[in-house]
């Protein structure tokens, strides 16, 4: 095992890829309705998946794992091709991917996007594998090709039809082709602040086509399928302990010492790669440790465990090679709660009716993306993380509004909005922590 401690990031991170995948296959043959996996399946693929789209409820446990092993399968195997890749990144995308894989994503709606991305290479002659990541993050309108797929512009789902994939292929190939761009683009504007980058391009680009295709045409925007029904929390608990836990025992049969994670955790200056700074090592033991962490936090606040709160577990744990870890998450849970807490004083003096209580579906996985806000935290302090936190919350629950349920990369859109208020101000004039330190002592 300490041999793994010497691999570079890229083949290091297969062999993770490639742990990962066979994690949720082996879960899903080890579901009590095992025997209906591929029934549960073929009805995840064949059924709307906008946001909240409950996969549990709808095709079933081992369904549900066993798209969410074959979505990671796929992404693994695109990480195998040969191009210049950013770490963190990949590890970011192919979780996160692998995440929605319980709550919007499937092994069918994937693809036009993919493909469009293809065909940018091949106009601008770049290689493929220099753009593999962008392949995953055009995923997160998965939501709206589905919606192509099987109803526009029906309200009611009608199925497969000729019309439908036609739009898909168009719709997807055209976000695929022109979301490099903004990918490229999109640190420049919330200046490296907000963890899930591809959250702004991709939010703007489901923006501006649930405003074309439905309210521009006049087409109904789509109900959104919201059976949150309780799944049963041991299958999520034991799942998830034994996966992180498992991360933990590998990051130490590798050599990895718990000073040398105390090491991540109490560094002043913010990191964007802990695998490329710490190590293999320090980088598993991280999403081992943040991801009971996580799971820690949701049972604590008494989430409602379904197919999307297990997604959710991992589109936040996606940033635990990219700059998360507890010690600069909590400013950012914490604000969540204080904000909850004020929100509902405010409500009884005002005589308004609140009900975003800390559990509530959309708050949980709210704050999973405000997880993307942790530079803040890192650069200001952790009062600046819990003020963000704060605004996060409030514009959170709204900005769906703005792509009708069809961009899975709603509260990363909504980090980007943060930074976009806070940052300019924040930069003019509060003084980074560091700075702060160095003037006291002087």
């Amino acid at each position: 095992m300490k041999s793994l401690k010497s691999l570079s990031q890229q083949a290091f991170l297969k062999l993770f890829f490639l742990f990962l995948t066979a994690s949720f296959l082996v879960g899903a043959v080890c579901m009590p309705d095992r025997d209906q996996m591929l029934t549960g399946l073929v009805k995840i693929v064949t059924n709307p998946a906008n946001v909240y789209t409950n996969y549990f409820a709808l095709g079933g446990y081992a369904a549900t794992f066993l798209n969410m092993g074959l979505v990671c399968a796929i992404c693994t195997a695109l990480y195998w091709i040969p191009g210049k890749k950013e770490g963190h990144a990949s590890m970011l995308v192919v979780i996160l991917t692998t995440g929605f894989g319980a709550w919007g994503i499937h092994i069918l709606n994937i693809w036009p996007t993919m493909v469009g991305v293809v065909l940018y290479c091949l106009v601008k002659k770049e290689k493929l594998g220099d753009h593999t990541n962008a392949m995953l993050f055009t995923t997160g309108v998965a939501p709206l090709i589905s919606e192509l797929l099987l109803r526009y512009p029906n309200p009611e789902t009608v199925g497969f039809h000729p019309l439908g994939i036609a739009m898909a292929l168009a719709v997807g190939i055209a976000v695929g082709f022109f979301l490099p761009v903004g990918l490229d683009n999109s640190p420049k504007v919330h200046k490296g602040f907000d963890l899930y980058s591809a959250a702004l391009p991709v939010g703007m680009m489901a923006f501006l086509l649930q405003g074309f295709l439905y309210k521009a045409l006049g087409v109904e925007v789509p109900v959104q399928n919201t059976d949150l029904s309780v799944a049963d929390p041991w299958i999520v608990n034991i799942f998830c302990c034994v996966l992180f836990t498992l991360c933990i025992l590998g990051s130490l049969a590798m050599g990895t010492t718990w000073k040398d994670y105390h090491a991540l955790q109490k560094n002043p200056d913010p990191v964007r790669n802990f695998a490329e700074t710490y190590g293999n090592g320090v980088a598993l033991m991280n999403v081992g440790l943040y991801g009971l962490y996580i799971l820690l936090y949701y049972n604590i606040i008494g989430a409602e465990f379904n197919g999307v709160t297990f997604g959710i577990i991992f589109c936040m744990l996606a940033t635990c090679n990219a700059g998360s870890h507890p010690g600069n998450v909590w400013p950012i849970l914490l604000g969540y709660a204080l904000v909850v807490q004020l929100c509902r004083l405010l409500s009884l003096l005002t005589g308004g009716d609140f009900t975003q209580a800390l559990n509530a579906q959309s708050i949980v996985v709210g704050v999973c993306y405000a997880n993307g806000l942790t530079p803040i935290s890192d650069k200001y302090g952790w009062r600046y993380g819990m003020a963000a936190a704060m605004l996060h919350y409030c514009m959170v629950t709204t900005v769906p509004q703005l792509h009708g349920g069809l961009c899975l990369y709603n509260g990363g859109f909504t980090a980007a909005l943060v930074c976009l208020l806070m940052i300019p101000g924040l930069e003019r004039i509060f003084m980074p922590k560091l700075e702060r330190r160095a003037l006291r002592k002087k």
